[in-house]
């Protein structure tokens, strides 16, 4: 500023300088479009920020592993690659578990006898990739008593490698037929399982709609039989009334509704003294009291009338 008050340079140059100019790109009909005013400073910074990123290469290549690490989980998961793994080989946790010593290296079985011991094993669903501090003995239990021989079960792990298992089976009593099916049932009637292989074989054997519940009547009537109780097949419950016996030659014993007992006691005298049961017959019915009715087989009968014929027309 002079003497007079004037400026000896423009002000523009005051305010501008400090500032870098930055023209945008204006079209090239507008060459006066306005620049803009962008600080240093900050400009400075910001190429600082770029810059030093630029440096790690390190951090770009561990968040491009994570990147494709979980790229890759995401799609072994939604595969069944992983439940694969886990199926055959064991989660994370076992793996290291068994590392250290816990795996299941042994598995004790106790209380069976009807069951065996593979039975109980694949039951429990536990195999080699099994580890003890990862292994649910609750739910090895449960799947244990869903057997239907099975009543109750305990499983117990014994640190650091052992699985111990204690069973307590229903006893099977006898067999009882229904609707072409045979079922293993307890004592009291109750049904246990179907029957799937011979094991059960040597049990009493009961048919018909309500026999199951009468299974001790149906012994008492068995022991009766004294010497013939081995040569009995079944009992058959006719319409919930009375009992019919089946003997493995294929007569038919028809007991009577009122003491059964007292029929088959008689039965078995006259098997020992007439040899009743050894002769052609398909049936004794024993329900009328004092009367003993026996049917021939159709060849015995047939035999019988032949004969009959023959006397009465003086051939013999």
């Amino acid at each position: 500023m002079d003497g007079g008050g004037r400026f000896l340079r423009p002000l523009t140059g005051l305010f501008v300088a400090p500032f870098a100019l930055a023209r945008s790109q204006a079209p090239q009909d507008h060459p006066t479009a306005p620049a803009k005013l962008v600080p240093p400073r900050r400009r400075r910074r910001a190429r600082g920020r770029l810059h030093r990123a630029a440096l790690h290469p390190a951090a770009t290549l561990t968040l491009l592993a994570g990147v494709l690490f979980s790229a890759g989980a995401y799609g072994a998961v939604r595969g069944g690659a992983y439940a694969q793994f886990i199926e055959e080989i064991g989660t994370p946790g076992d793996l290291a578990a068994r590392a250290l010593g816990l795996g299941v290296s042994q598995v004790t079985i106790s209380g069976i006898n009807e069951l065996k011991e593979i039975e109980i094993l694949k039951q429990s669903g536990v195999k080699a990739r099994n580890s003890l501090p990862f292994l649910d003995a609750s739910m090895i239990r449960d799947r244990l008593r869903a057997l239907p021989l099975v009543q109750d079960a305990d499983v117990r792990k014994l640190y650091p490698n052992r699985l111990a298992i204690t069973i307590v089976e229903r006893q099977p009593y006898a067999l009882w037929q229904k609707n072409g099916e045979v079922v293993v049932v307890a004592a009291d009637g109750t049904a246990i399982d179907t029957m799937h292989d011979d094991r059960f074989a040597r049990l009493p054997l009961v048919v018909g709609e309500g026999a199951n519940a009468r299974i001790q009547e149906y012994l008492g009537i068995v022991a009766a039989a004294g010497p013939l109780a081995e040569r009995i097949k079944a009992g058959e419950l006719i319409a919930q009334r009375r009992w019919s016996v089946y003997f493995k030659n294929g007569v038919e014993a028809k007991l009577p509704e009122r003491d059964p007992v007292a029929a088959m006691t008689k039965l078995a005298r006259l098997a020992k003294d007439d040899r009743l049961l050894e002769k052609d017959i398909q049936s004794v019915d024993l329900r009328v009291p004092d009367r003993v009715i026996v049917r021939l087989t159709e060849e015995a009968a047939a035999a019988r009338a032949e004969t009959t014929s023959k006397i009465a027309k003086g051939k013999v």
